[in-house]
């Protein structure tokens, strides 16, 4: 099949691909907010809608529903043109988009986040939505550090720099967004933001006094040496990072 995205498809089309042996909804998060000088707006939400269809392509079976583009932000909206949700109405969107999904003929819903951002909320709501949503099967992966770690592995294997990964407006995210829309990055404003290391307590910071807190410039790393092989490597590691946790709940 060519196209796993709902959206792009006819629902005679969805039905047809239901009844050959699609019964996965991917459902990508994303956000809307500042990502340094150098990366639009869009960010997350292009990265979630690649991730999605490679995740849809290699778990087989499933179909990619559209990706909710705006997502939890709050600590960056000391930042001009940031969008943010409330938590509440995050999970409340979740719900909606896997409400019906039963009904259509889908077994199981995998949600996942093209935002770090989103995934405390995730984890918050996880069991929640499962409890609201059955008998569909949801799938929530939540493991942020992985894809940090991810990342520094990447940036390490292609280049040496997974010093450079800090989560945000990095050498990572800067060489997905080369890999997806070179033309978006304006590789005349690489700046180096948050240099030290992001742990538990620098998040929670953030989350709790605005990254410009940490990060004047609101990067968490450094763009420096971004490419995009470095951004298709990343792309690869997280997808098989999502495909496996999938796989291992029975997609």
């Amino acid at each position: 099949m060519n196209e796993f995205r709902i959206e792009y498809m006819t629902s005679a089309e969805i039905g047809d691909a239901i009844a050959d042996g699609a019964r996965t909804a991917i459902l990508p998060l994303g956000a809307v907010e500042q990502h340094g000088r150098h990366l639009p707006l869009s960010m997350d939400a292009d990265h979630a809608d690649e991730l999605a269809v490679r995740v849809a392509n290699d778990l087989g079976g499933a179909l990619v529903l559209p990706t909710v583009r705006v997502g939890y932000s709050p600590h960056h909206l000391g930042f001009p043109g940031t969008l943010s949700l409330r938590a509440s109405t995050l999970e409340a969107i979740c719900e909606d988009y896997g409400a019906h999904l039963a009904a259509s003929g889908f077994e199981r819903m995998v949600l996942f986040s093209g935002h770090i951002g989103n995934y405390p909320v995730m984890r918050d709501f996880e069991l929640r939505l499962a409890d609201k949503l059955a008998p569909l099967s949801v799938i929530v992966f939540t493991d942020s550090e992985a894809i940090l770690d991810a990342w520094r592995w990447a940036a390490d294997d292609m280049a040496s720099l997974g010093g450079n990964v800090g989560g945000h407006a990095d050498v990572a995210e800067t060489s997905v967004m080369l890999a997806l829309h070179p033309d978006k990055v304006r590789v005349e404003r690489f700046a180096r933001g948050y240099s030290g290391m992001v742990d538990k307590g620098v998040l929670d910071r953030a989350f709790r006094e605005g990254i410009s807190s940490i990060s004047p410039n609101g990067v968490l790393g450094d763009p420096a040496g971004a490419s995009p092989s470095i951004g298709a490597a990343c792309l690869d590691a997280v997808t098989s990072l999502i495909v496996q946790h999938a796989r291992a709940r029975g997609a």
